[in-house]
């Protein structure tokens, strides 16, 4: 495809994916239950956080830890005190466990603490300078893990500093930040532009990137998802993870 033709044929995909029904059965639809910005924030880095696997349990699983916080997230861990906590025991999905649960909510507890949103977390480590958001995630996760922790916990955690692909906060970044009047992303966050986002890339994603060569490297990993976001902002330079909903169902549902 020329660049012309390939732009055309991701704008009509995104078109087609980019729609309320898109949620339903994906696990953006977690945050999608609440209205408040902090439980929308919580329960969406929850989702995200967990999103590897089958999509069918990784909503069951985010919405069972919503119910297990009386569907409060955000006054669960201002207060979440042994009586709360002991409802959240045995908690499991795949490698997260009842002590990763833990940790996290002991996070989100020390950071509301000190502020109202969880994009300080994130934005406080770039500046509007910034061609995108390594630096955000590489302070992200050492402002994280600035607590006492457990070491397997980490490994819930990417950033770009090991080389990951941090395909899982990029997708919770795309929804926090992205702006556009289809219902899907909330574009809650403000401090973060959506020209800095970078595209979430699984394998499914660089199969298609790689095959509509937008990407050359071999590697799923962090390079390679610059690379992907770049190529994509050819294509758009103010919104070039929009085309995330093209390229993740044209590898999940179309097999393309």
């Amino acid at each position: 495809m020329i660049a012309g033709s390939l732009k055309k044929f991701l704008n009509t995909k995104v078109d087609e994916y980019n729609q309320p029904f898109f949620i339903e059965h994906d696990p953006v639809s977690i945050p999608h239950l609440f209205s408040k910005k902090q439980d929308i924030e919580i329960s969406a880095f929850f989702a995200a956080i967990f999103s590897w696997g089958n999509r069918t349990t990784i909503v069951q699983k985010s919405k069972e830890l919503m119910q297990r916080m009386d569907m409060s997230p955000y006054k669960f861990c201002l207060d979440p005190d042994s009586k709360k906590l002991n409802g959240l025991k045995k908690f499991k999905h795949r490698t997260f466990n009842q002590d990763d649960l833990f940790y996290f909510i002991s996070f989100l507890h020390h950071h509301y603490k000190k502020s109202s949103s969880l994009e300080t977390a994130f934005s406080k480590w770039m500046d509007g300078n910034d061609c995108n958001t390594e630096k955000a995630l590489n302070g992200f996760k050492k402002y994280f893990f600035s607590l006492e922790h457990l070491k397997r916990t980490e490994k819930h955690i990417s950033c770009p500093f090991q080389k990951s692909a941090c395909k899982r906060l990029n997708m919770f970044l795309r929804w926090m930040v992205r702006q556009d009047d289809k219902g899907v992303d909330f574009a809650i966050w403000k401090k973060i532009k959506p020209s800095q986002l970078i595209c979430p890339v699984d394998l499914h994603v660089a199969r298609v990137a790689r095959r509509l060569d937008l990407l050359k490297r071999k590697q799923t990993d962090w390079l390679a998802a610059v690379e992907l976001t770049n190529n994509l902002k050819q294509l758009d330079t103010n919104d070039p993870v929009k085309y995330d909903f093209a390229l993740f169902n044209l590898g999940i549902i179309e097999n393309f």
